[in-house]
């Protein structure tokens, strides 16, 4: 059997001291295979954004494992933790995080300087990622002129400058129209079919989560709930 590219084992985590401790996650264990659409579903406060953040690594847990591919992520420390991060992942938020007075390229390949790639090439892949969300017409354009589903393809468009192998969306359509989130939802599912990128999608719209292959409900900071979409013979 293949590693997955992502093993969770007995996960907690808390914040807080005292009377305003919270336990955000109690115990939480579980495998995420390299391709798969997942969607992790819960209300507020049911740990799910705490569960994406160290998924994701942008925080530790208090105990238990995360597994990246075989290797416990506790043994990433700084630079090494950074260039993981950024060249695994792709991230986007339902906040758009774009710097409006620069340009649609430079947002896009702001993750490429950071990993200190040479301008040429930054602008090359900063375009091939805007060709393939129909946006290399906008490169030059400033990002605070751009429509709300333009600026969530800009924010896809960065994170696949990198050529993630997992793309973390944080309801990604929660500021968009009905209309305008179908279409961003089709870019993520398609990347996900068409590229092998494993998706994660953290979300309480249960239309995106059917979506998915799979379907984590937290409650609590528990899983209570963890389904695999039913394939028509």
């Amino acid at each position: 059997m293949t590693t997955p590219i992502l093993h969770v084992d007995d996960v907690h985590k808390t914040y807080g001291h005292g009377q305003s401790r919270f336990e955000a996650l109690k115990g939480v264990s579980f495998d995420i295979r390299e391709g798969e659409s997942v969607a992790i579903v819960g209300k507020s406060g049911s740990g799910k954004s705490t569960l994406m953040h160290v998924l994701a690594l942008l925080d530790a847990p208090d105990s238990g494992r995360i597994l990246l591919e075989g290797t416990d992520t506790a043994r990433l420390r700084g630079g090494r933790l950074n260039r993981t991060r950024n060249k695994t992942f792709g991230f986007v938020f339902q906040q758009f995080f774009l710097t409006g007075g620069d340009t649609v390229l430079e947002n896009v390949i702001l993750p490429l300087k950071i990993a200190g790639v040479g301008r040429s090439e930054r602008r090359k892949r900063g375009l091939a990622a805007l060709e393939q969300l129909d946006l290399a017409d906008k490169a030059k354009n400033k990002a605070l002129n751009l429509s709300g589903g333009q600026k969530q393809r800009v924010v896809i468009a960065r994170a696949l400058v990198n050529n993630p192998r997992i793309i973390f969306a944080d309801e990604p359509t929660g500021n968009l129209d009905t209309t305008t989130g179908a279409t961003v939802e089709d870019i993520l599912f398609t990347l996900n079919r068409e590229h092998g990128i494993t998706l994660i999608v953290v979300t309480h719209d249960e239309d995106l989560a059917a979506r998915c292959d799979r379907r984590i409900v937290i409650r609590d900071g528990q899983i209570v709930e963890d389904t695999a979409k039913q394939v028509a013979a």
